[in-house]
């Protein structure tokens, strides 16, 4: 990799915590903190969720989702793997498994309905 793309990477890592920071979670990179660990997310701050940033052009899904859940899984923490991405002149997206999305959508409904 490239210092070119090292540095998007890192920049949209900070972006990304930056938006969190945004929605009242104190987020920030985990390698400003404690360096590359491996199965540490890119962003911490969003408790029970292991982030992978992905600041590309192309989004490679099943490559990137494979990442954040074998971190997420090394990491023991029972977290739940997601991947923010974004390109040039676009707004974040966040990639989500569909066991994990209904586990959070079923917790938001009952939550609502209270």
């Amino acid at each position: 990799m490239g210092r070119t793309s090292r540095n998007k990477g890192k920049e949209g890592e900070r972006e990304f915590a930056r938006l969190c920071r945004q929605f009242g979670y104190d987020a920030h990179r985990t390698a400003q903190y404690r360096g590359n660990t491996g199965a540490a997310g890119d962003v911490e701050g969003l408790p029970g969720i292991h982030v992978e940033v992905k600041r590309t052009e192309t989004l490679r899904a099943w490559d990137y989702m494979d990442q954040s859940s074998h971190d997420a899984a090394a990491a023991q923490r029972g977290e739940i793997p997601i991947v923010a991405w974004r390109k040039n002149n676009h707004p974040w997206l966040v990639l989500i498994g569909v066991e994990d999305f209904m586990q959070l959508y079923a917790a938001w409904e009952v939550e609502r309905e209270t």
